[in-house]
């Protein structure tokens, strides 16, 4: 995620932040209706970042959301399986 902020941000001045800005709105969004996004595989939900081809990858546990993986939908879209 943050070298994707780097990036964003050597392509245009505040770009960078716009992209931390909205994974940060994403999380919160995730936080207030966690059942709200689809499951896509193995009990992990994806929540779309606005403006950007990323996703928030995510699982919800009896006493926590866990984030698996902050994802660029276009490259490697399966790597995060790994994590789980």
């Amino acid at each position: 995620m943050l070298d994707a902020a780097r990036y964003y941000e050597s392509q245009a001045v505040g770009l960078g932040g716009d992209f931390l800005s909205k994974v940060e709105s994403a999380v919160r969004n995730i936080a207030e209706h966690p059942d709200m996004w689809p499951v896509i595989r193995f009990e992990i939900r994806r929540r779309l970042v606005h403006r950007f081809p990323y996703g928030i990858l995510y699982r919800i546990c009896p006493e926590e959301i866990v984030v698996v993986a902050v994802a660029h939908l276009r490259r490697h879209p399966t790597y995060w399986i790994g994590r789980i």
